[in-house]
């Protein structure tokens, strides 16, 4: 994760513009601008660590937003503490010191990142874990919260998962509104296939066997089986196979933690759950803070 890209610094900035977090009125009121503290992160849960980098950037981004000097800082965790490590409930992920203002200006912008962060990280880990030895991978979808698509996605790899197209410009995906407004699979397969690229690989959405073979017959290039029990993939997966061993193959729809397994062992190279993303509950975070001498 590039955390000093531009789009990820204009995302933190917005939440620390968002909560004022330079006119903290109650912080101003009740302790001298002088005052250093320690702060320290601590699980509250087992969970899998995601969005560490974002703490140096907020204390910077704050520095800056502040236009004072908020003096020097520092962010220590331990060398097994870092993204995409599962640590265990009450273990310190990091300890922030630095002046007190300046931490409790980024504290709830710390914390409520992280929890989402590590939120996705940890249900992904779960997803991951549950097909183990499948040789199945885990995708997400582009199924994430607006403006947080990137930090979502890169929570996704902490935990083990894959990344699944970025963006609508990211590759081409033909799915059910496509097919239905266009004029069915063939029409608009042959229209996408003549238009695209050198080297775009298309991947064709399908419900059922019509479908799938009218996708196997117009040349797509990566199978998306959408929507059918794990018997119903099992049974598209010989087909496909049978007529190319080396198609990519997806599973996606319906698809829960209960379930994976057997869509998992049906032979499919990947699947795609959007729930890692739009489902996911953040972890349970805390920040202690101390005060610390000069």
């Amino acid at each position: 994760m590039d955390w000093k890209s531009r789009r990820i610094q204009a995302l933190l900035e917005s939440a620390l513009v968002e909560d004022k977090a330079t006119h903290d009125t109650t912080t101003a009121l009740t302790l001298e601008p002088g005052i250093r503290a320690s702060a320290t992160i601590i699980a509250k849960q087992e969970l899998v660590v995601s969005g560490l980098g974002c703490i140096t950037q907020f204390l910077e981004i704050f520095a800056r937003l502040d236009g004072k000097s908020s003096g020097r800082f520092e962010v220590i965790s331990h060398p097994e503490v870092f993204d995409g490590v599962r640590v265990r409930k009450g273990q310190s992920l990091a300890v922030i010191r630095h002046n007190a203002r300046v931490i409790l200006g980024c504290e709830r912008v710390i914390l409520n990142l992280m929890q989402r962060m590590s939120g996705i990280a940890t249900l992904t880990r779960e997803y991951v874990d549950a097909i183990a030895g499948t040789g199945a991978l885990i995708l997400d979808t582009r199924k994430t919260v607006p403006g947080l698509r990137q930090l979502d996605k890169y929570a996704v790899l902490c935990g083990g998962g894959h990344n699944h197209r970025i963006d609508l410009s990211d590759g081409v995906l033909i799915k059910n509104n496509h097919i239905s407004l266009g004029g069915g699979i063939a029409t608009v397969l042959a229209r996408a296939l003549e238009r695209r690229k050198a080297g775009l690989k298309i991947q064709v959405e399908v419900r059922n066997p019509q479908e799938l073979q009218a996708a196997l017959d117009g040349g797509a290039d990566s199978i998306l089986l959408d929507n059918m029990t794990p018997s119903a993939v099992r049974k598209s997966v010989a087909i496909i196979r049978k007529k190319d061993p080396a198609i990519p193959i997806e599973a996606s729809g319906g698809i829960t933690l209960k379930n994976i397994r057997k869509y998992a062992k049906t032979g499919v190279n990947f699947i795609s759950a959007g729930a890692l993303t739009h489902s996911a509950v953040a972890v349970d975070l805390s920040m202690r803070i101390t005060s610390e001498l000069y």
